[in-house]
């Protein structure tokens, strides 16, 4: 995979865990990278740069990623609603990661962080992009990660019917 024309944006309150992901990322062949102390500042970069892929530490202040995804996804005038999302986090109890997951996040990396973490989430990003979906309680990626033939239902979406149900 060729990261050198990718754009990833780093939100971190945290001056050495960006350059820490900063080193990281250049490894690994991405030679664009901006930087952010927290999501208000995010936001205005992402305003005046095209992002690509935006990496974000969940615990920061005054604005914390929680919120910054949430204005990410949901605000008038957010400057890119589709960008995926990945993360960062100490604080990988399920139900931070459940909280992430239901305003928008694309994917989640714990602390402590590594190359190969890194990587893996980016690899989901480019080559398994997932559908946006938008319900009056939700927009982001499709929070579906496989198909599940034991699922009992209820089904929601027309492409989710079993074919016999269809031909009802």
């Amino acid at each position: 995979m060729r990261l050198d024309a990718v754009k990833i944006l780093l939100v971190d309150d945290n001056h050495h865990m960006r350059v820490l992901l900063t080193e990281i990322l250049r490894a690994i062949g991405v030679r664009n990278v901006f930087e952010a102390n927290d999501g208000a500042e995010a936001l205005q970069m992402l305003r005046n740069h095209p992002i690509d892929i935006v990496m974000t530490d969940l615990a920061m202040q005054p604005l914390d990623g929680i919120d910054f995804v949430r204005l990410l996804r949901n605000s008038q005038d957010s400057p890119n609603p589709m960008v995926p999302v990945i993360m960062i986090t100490g604080h990988s109890t399920m139900r931070r990661v459940a909280e992430a997951r239901d305003v928008g996040v694309t994917e989640f990396l714990s602390k402590p962080v590594t190359a190969r973490g890194v990587i893996e989430r980016i690899s989901r990003v480019i080559d398994h992009p997932r559908p946006f979906v938008r319900t009056s309680e939700y927009f982001g990626p499709d929070r579906r990660r496989r198909d599940d033939a034991g699922y009992p239902g209820p089904y929601r979406r027309k492409t989710d019917r079993p074919t016999a149900e269809l031909d009802d």
